[in-house]
């Protein structure tokens, strides 16, 4: 199978609202928020192409990314290429570019001896002897690529599951959930070198920025369709954690991402009260009704003010856009709206709030049409 001609490179780079706050964070922190690349490039945010300028040549000269070397980035952009030659959607590239960075690290490995896990070889470990290929095959890059998507498009509804399960169901993995912990990285690699594919409709070839409503390839939807409000931490709300979205009452509030609900409360009011089923007023203190969700990468995003008891409970796994509740104004609030937190390390304190704008506009899920 041929590979595309060279096609331009664009790089992913920080925000700037948001580098004030990378001190507070580790690990993932500094790969969401930018900080990826090591060549200090300071070009247009790539989430902006939505793919259209297609996948990077292999053999270009391609972006330096931190602790993976020029081979294994060679690598992804391998997967990348294979995945729009089988005319796959961005959303399987993340998936396998994952994949790929949880079985090898992006590097093709040949066999490890008493290291090996049978005769598992290549990027995704696959195994000649269940069926994969050959020893040689396997060891080819575009040949494991292709296999891989192959299987994925045997998954029935892959398009809507979560990285992790979707990924499990190719490779029955012995360790199930460790792909998810790669989904943020795998998004910024394959923006990097897509031209922001990321941001397209995950399950479209079209390459068309997601729009509202839409899960993007990186797997982020907008949690309702609306204008924002009060901003993050503004001068005269410095302890705003969040962003409000301004919805009329009774709108159905979505999961941004897929994950698992950590938290469902009535949030006490400053006297310690639970009185959720009513409207709030400035002042009150409390979220009211709330639901806090953990997804990949260690990031929890907490929705508030809801009209009733949200819909879903603690432990519960979420689909991206999958309905939590409806919006309201319970809690400390003035008027129907959503609050909406992200927040890194999974830290449910202030010490773990960033800015959502910035944020889900690198998902490719700009909050009230912004970018």
């Amino acid at each position: 199978m041929s590979l595309p001609r060279p096609r331009r490179v664009v790089v992913l780079v920080a925000l700037v609202a948001t580098l004030a706050l990378l001190c507070c964070g580790g690990g993932v922190t500094a790969v969401l928020l930018g900080g990826l690349t090591d060549d200090g490039s300071n070009k247009v945010n790539a989430s902006l192409g939505c793919g259209k300028g297609g996948p990077v040549d292999p053999d270009s000269k391609l972006p330096r990314v931190r602790s993976y070397g020029a081979a294994q980035i060679r690598n992804a952009a391998i997967i990348i290429n294979t995945g729009a030659d089988l005319k796959m959607p961005p959303r399987a590239w993340v998936i396998a570019v994952a994949t790929a960075m949880q079985e090898s690290r992006l590097t093709n490995l040949g066999n490890l001896g008493s290291r090996n896990d049978h005769d598992s070889l290549g990027l995704f470990q696959q195994r000649p002897s269940a069926g994969w290929g050959t020893p040689a095959q396997v060891m080819d890059p575009v040949y494991a690529s292709t296999k891989f998507y192959d299987k994925l498009k045997t998954v029935e509804g892959w398009e809507t599951l979560s990285l992790t399960e979707a990924a499990q169901r190719v490779q029955i993995s012995a360790y199930p959930d460790a792909y998810a912990k790669h989904e943020p990285v795998a998004t910024q690699i394959v923006n990097m070198l897509a031209d922001g594919a990321a941001a397209a409709v995950g399950s479209s070839i079209s390459m068309v920025c997601a729009a509202s409503g839409e899960i993007a390839a990186s797997g982020w939807t907008l949690p309702v369709e609306a204008g924002v409000g009060s901003g993050f931490r503004t001068a005269s709300r410095p302890t705003h954690q969040g962003v409000d979205l301004i919805a009329s009452r009774y709108t159905p509030i979505r999961a941004a991402a897929s994950g698992i609900v950590s938290k469902v409360k009535c949030d006490e009011d400053h006297s310690g009260r639970q009185t959720c089923n009513v409207d709030g007023y400035p002042g009150k203190g409390g979220c009211g009704w709330m639901v806090e969700i953990q997804h990949a990468g260690n990031i929890m995003t907490r929705y508030c003010h809801m009209v009733q008891r949200p819909f879903v409970k603690e432990g519960q796994e979420v689909t991206a856009g999958e309905v939590l509740g409806r919006v309201g104004t319970s809690g400390n609030s003035s008027g129907p709206h959503l609050h909406f937190e992200v927040h890194l390390n999974n830290d449910r304190s202030s010490a773990g709030a960033i800015d959502p704008v910035p944020f889900m506009r690198e998902q490719g899920a700009p909050l009230g049409g912004d970018g």
